[in-house]
């Protein structure tokens, strides 16, 4: 695992004089990162969910879950009109008429996704400005609309219980996440902040414009089934749309990350009873273990 994510190919042996066994060559191996995921995953046609609710959505298909249409649709009673990646916002062909922008999910390399880029742009530039929202894939394209830069993690955050802190709160939230890609805070152009990181590797996981209505996350706030602590960033979405505004108070993501120690002095607890050697400190002992995983040397005082 030290040279993180790579590809992999998976052989049955079928018959005794099949190539079964022979020496790998690059040409066995096709990288699924150079291809434009996205295309081959978003749908081709207009679909409009929930005609005649309000508020008018469009949401770009890089990949979307049919979870997310249920959930803005049935659950927040939306007008969601699903438009392919590659629609172009500026010209509207099909004279769409939408109150707030969502950008779902999807997979592979953000940059492959010029048209959706530049569709965002132009949202982003309009005035009054309208609500958008993005979610994994979404939101690492809102961060290049907006100026800032991506980047390919070693090994990806997946699964269903990746610690994220919401900077206006401070408080830790649970969430289900599968990408490979994460947006670099340090290049967040001025009035662009992170939202949530991640508790365990300080990687961004979510950005928010401090002035307008403009917020992404990484994660899935409707994955089902769950955990569904962080859905009500869809009711603040839909909210923001209907024009109920919320003031943004950010928390500064630096105080997270974890500062590194190369020697510490440990007190141990000494032994169980009196008379006992420093070796019978068991919880001494187990805070070594853990901090030489750590690569971190310890001085024991007894």
């Amino acid at each position: 695992r030290e040279h993180g994510t790579i590809v992999g190919r998976l052989e049955v042996k079928t018959s005794e004089d099949d190539s079964f066994g022979r020496p790998a060559s690059e040409d066995m191996f096709e990288d699924p990162n150079k291809r434009n995921l996205v295309a081959e995953v978003s749908t081709k046609e207009v679909v409009v969910y929930g005609k005649g609710q309000s508020p008018k959505i469009i949401a770009y298909d890089c990949g979307m879950k049919y979870n997310i249409i249920r959930y803005l649709v049935d659950t927040h009673k939306v007008e969601l009109t699903v438009v392919p990646f590659n629609y172009d916002l500026k010209e509207n062909p099909q004279n769409i008429e939408w109150e707030g922008l969502f950008l779902s999910n999807g997979p592979g390399d953000p940059t492959m996704c010029g048209e959706t880029i530049e569709s965002i742009k132009y949202a982003l530039e309009m005035s009054p400005a309208r609500p958008i929202f993005g979610i994994c894939l979404g939101s690492q394209l809102l961060a290049l609309a907006a100026g800032a830069k991506t980047y390919k993690l070693k090994y990806g955050n997946r699964g269903m219980n990746q610690p994220c802190v919401d900077l206006r709160t401070g408080r830790c939230y649970i969430t289900p996440q599968n990408h490979g890609y994460a947006v670099d805070s340090t290049s967040l152009p001025p009035l662009w902040k992170p939202l949530f990181i991640n508790a365990n590797d300080q990687t961004n996981e979510g950005i928010i414009h401090t002035t307008k209505p403009f917020f992404s996350v990484q994660f899935h706030p409707e994955a089902s089934g769950g955990p569904f602590d962080t859905a009500f960033l869809f009711e603040k979405f839909v909210g923001e749309t209907r024009g109920e505004t919320q003031p943004v108070v950010l928390q500064d993501g630096l105080s997270y990350q974890r500062k590194i120690y190369k020697k510490v002095l440990l007190v141990g607890s000494g032994g169980l009873s009196i008379g006992q050697a420093g070796e019978f400190d068991y919880s001494g002992s187990q805070c070594i273990k853990a901090l030489k995983e750590e690569n971190i040397e310890v001085i024991l005082c007894g």
